[in-house]
């Protein structure tokens, strides 16, 4: 539970855009040391200051949350060597800093998934079938590669497709399927198989797929799942789900949602990748 006077708002993807964020902290007041915020992922890429907000995440210690999402898992394969830079990439500063090690080692520590309070906060999804356990269990092997010595050669395992999750898989296989829901999902078919093609508004999904957080006897739905990732949805509220990605790279909006009341806060974007 929150200590008294202390507020908890969580944050949808920011992808280095710094100016919107300095304007949405202020809008809510937030007290560094002070004040707790949960981001979403994908603090990186296709905005203009991704250093700039990884700078600022890093520094403000316990009092930021975040979970890793795809554009961060992008940043770490490129500085990695695994991954070719992609056309909107903006992750030049980063890599070119000279503090770039020691924010990479800190990236690279974060979680793919924090539980807390009867909330569970993922940057894109879950599989269905997967209970809270399920999830910190699966989330914990990932980690336990991205924090090891060894995470380049980890990272070389994870770019291609992913199969159908079972708890047979082993290695890339099992870390693909894995991330395929943490960082990556948006719809499922009904045996609980993630769509990795589309990226639409839910109204267009191809028949048979429906939203990962839509089936009503989902596993995880003993907490409250909040994540971004999915920007045509939007801002998204029911009563087990907060999707947050409300497109502020695309010239939309950044949204913070606190999480006690879910009274909801939005700045125009500035930035826009378009």
């Amino acid at each position: 539970m929150l200590p008294t006077g202390v507020a908890r708002y969580a944050i949808g993807d920011v992808q280095g855009c710094m100016a919107s964020l300095e304007r949405l902290l202020a809008m809510i007041a937030y007290r560094p040391g002070h004040d707790e915020l949960w981001l979403t992922g994908d603090l990186v890429n296709r905005g203009p200051r991704s250093l700039d907000v990884l700078r600022w995440a890093r520094a403000q210690g316990e009092s930021v949350v975040t979970v890793l999402g795809n554009h961060d898992l992008h940043l770490l394969s490129r500085a990695a060597g695994v991954s070719p830079e992609k056309k909107r990439d903006t992750l030049g500063d980063v890599l070119a800093a000279p503090d770039r090690d020691e924010l990479l080692d800190w990236l690279r520590a974060r979680p793919l998934v924090h539980v807390a309070d009867g909330f569970a906060m993922v940057h894109a999804g879950f599989h269905p079938r997967w209970t809270i356990d399920d999830i910190r269990a699966r989330a914990a092997e990932i980690e336990h590669e991205l924090r090891a010595p060894s995470w380049r050669a980890f990272l070389a395992h994870v770019p291609g497709p992913a199969g159908p999750w079972s708890s047979r898989l082993v290695s890339g296989e099992r870390w693909r399927a894995i991330l395929s829901y943490f960082v990556r999902v948006r719809t499922c078919f009904a045996d609980g198989r993630s769509d990795p093609t589309f990226d639409g508004a839910p109204a267009q999904a191809p028949a048979g797929n429906l939203p990962w957080f839509g089936f009503t006897d989902a596993a995880w739905a003993t907490h409250t799942a909040v994540f971004g990732h999915w920007a045509a949805l939007g801002l998204d509220v029911g009563p087990h789900h907060l999707g947050l990605d409300t497109g502020c790279v695309w010239g939309r909006a950044l949204t913070a949602l606190r999480l006690p009341d879910r009274a909801v806060f939005q700045v125009k974007a500035v930035e826009s990748a378009s």
